[in-house]
C-alpha cells in the first residue's frame, strides 16, 4: 500500500524528466505539458536562468528566519511593486497562504468581517480559503464553514448591485476562474465590482494566483481591465516550480500588518527568492510579454479554426496561455485520449479542458498541440455519431 494519503487522483504515469515544454514518463514516453503543474512552470521545465540562480543560492546560504533581513526579498519585492503599482508584498509558500495573508489583512485593516466572494471561485483548500471558495464540491464533509463569506453569481451586475452591507471587508475575486472554468470576467462586471468595494468602503482583493505572473500575456491578468486593486495575490508561476507565494498591497495598508501580526516560518527564504527573482526579471520584460500576447492569439484563433466544425466542441475561451475548451459532455475521457496521444491537459470543472502551456512554447509546439487536439476530438465526434 502507498503510505501517502489518497487526497489526489494520480494518474497512471510518472514524470520523471523535462525540459522546456516536454517531459517523458517512467517508460520513455515524451508528451508535450500544456499543464506545466497547472500555470507554475510559465518558463518551461527546467529554465537555465532560474537553474542558475538557485545553483549560486545553494552554494551560500539556504533558510535563515525571517528575523533577519533578506536582501533578495527586497529584490522580489521591488519587481512586484513596480510591476503591479501596489507598494509592500508578504512572502509565503502558496497560492492558499496568499490568500489567507489577504484576509486577514482585509478584516483587520478595515475592522469588518464580511467577505464577498463568487460562485465556482476558487481560493485555496485551508480553512479560510476554502470557505471563501465558491464550490460546493470544496466545502462537503468538513462542517460548518467560516460564516463570513458570502458567494454572488459571477459576471452578474445586477446581483452585484443589491449588495448593501457596510459591514463588507473586501470583496474577492478572480479576473479569470481557473478551477471554475476558464470563465473571464467581462470589463463591465469587473469594473462594477471594483466600483461597489469603493461604495462599501471595502478592499478589493484580486487573486491572482494562476492568471498572474505573465500567464494572459501582461504581468498580471487584471491589467487587461485597467482595475485598481487593493490588494494582489500571487504564487505558482513565480517561482519556477519552488514553492513561493506572495500578497501585493497598498502602502495605506502597511500599518495593520505590523510585527507579530502575521508570519512565515519558510516564506521569502534564499532559494525561493533566488527562483522567484529570475523568474520575474525574465517573464516582466516588455518583449517577453509581447511575444507570449503573439503566441497565445495564434493558438487560440488556430483552435477556434480547426475545431469550429465539431459540435461536441462548443467554445474556445480564455485570454493568454489560460484557455478553455468547452464541450458538450464530460471531459475525462477525452483528457485521457490526449494523453495516450501526445498532449498533457487538465479539466476545468467537469466540461472544460484546461490548456496551460508554458510560456516559452514555440508555434511549432503549439501546432503540435492543435493536430493533436484536433485529431483526437474528429475521433471522439465520429464515434458519437456511429
Amino acid at each position: 500500500m502507498s503510505h501517502v494519503f489518497p487526497t489526489y487522483n494520480r494518474l497512471g504515469i510518472e514524470l520523471v524528466s523535462g525540459q522546456g515544454t516536454k517531459v517523458q514518463d517512467q517508460h520513455g514516453k515524451s508528451y508535450l505539458d500544456f499543464i506545466s503543474g497547472i500555470a507554475v512552470c510559465n518558463l518551461g521545465h527546467v529554465p537555465t536562468v532560474v537553474k542558475e540562480a538557485v545553483e549560486e543560492q545553494l552554494g551560500k546560504l539556504w533558510h535563515v528566519s525571517n528575523l533577519f533581513p533578506i536582501t533578495k526579498q527586497e529584490e522580489v519585492a521591488t519587481l512586484l511593486a513596480s510591476a503591479t503599482g501596489l507598494d509592500a508584498v508578504f512572502f509565503c509558500n502558496s497560492g492558499a497562504e496568499a490568500n489567507e495573508a489577504a484576509i486577514k489583512l482585509a478584516r483587520k485593516h478595515t475592522g469588518k468581517s464580511k467577505i464577498l466572494t463568487f460562485k465556482q471561485s476558487f481560493h485555496g483548500r485551508t480553512f479560510a480559503t476554502m470557505s471563501a471558495t465558491g464550490q460546493e464540491k470544496i466545502h462537503s464533509g468538513f462542517g460548518p464553514l467560516l460564516e463570513t463569506f458570502e458567494y454572488l453569481p459571477f459576471n452578474d451586475e445586477t446581483a452585484l448591485s443589491h449588495i448593501v452591507e457596510k459591514d463588507t471587508a473586501a470583496i474577492m475575486v478572480e479576473v479569470i476562474q481557473g478551477e471554475g472554468g476558464v470563465n473571464p470576467g467581462t470589463l463591465t462586471f469587473l469594473k462594477a465590482v471594483e466600483e461597489k468595494c469603493r461604495e462599501l468602503g471595502a478592499l478589493l482583493i484580486i487573486d491572482e494566483v494562476q492568471t498572474g505572473i505573465g500567464r494572459t500575456g501582461k504581468p498580471f491578468a487584471y491589467q487587461h481591465f485597467d482595475l485598481d486593486p487593493d490588494i494582489v495575490t500571487a504564487a505558482k508561476g513565480l517561482g519556477s516550480g519552488f514553492p513561493v507565494g506572495a500578497m501585493i498591497g497598498k502602502k495605506e495598508l502597511i500599518p495593520s500588518f505590523s510585527p507579530g501580526t502575521h508570519g512565515s516560518t519558510f516564506g521569502g527564504n534564499p532559494l525561493a527568492m533566488a527562483a522567484a527573482k529570475a523568474t520575474v526579471e525574465t517573464i516582466f520584460d516588455g518583449s517577453f510579454e509581447k511575444e507570449v500576447q503573439q503566441k497565445s492569439t495564434y493558438f487560440i484563433n488556430k483552435l477556434k479554426k480547426e475545431l469550429q466544425e465539431y459540435p461536441i466542441v462548443q467554445e474556445v475561451k480564455g485570454i493568454g496561455f489560460m484557455i478553455g475548451i468547452l464541450f458538450d459532455q464530460e471531459v475525462n475521457d477525452i483528457i485521457y485520449e490526449l494523453r495516450q496521444n501526445g498532449l498533457l491537459t487538465l479539466p476545468a470543472g467537469t466540461h472544460v479542458i484546461r490548456l496551460l502551456p508554458p510560456l516559452t512554447v514555440t508555434n511549432d509546439e503549439l501546432d503540435q498541440a492543435v493536430k493533436i487536439v484536433a485529431n483526437t476530438v474528429k475521433e471522439l465526434q465520429a464515434a458519437s455519431v456511429s
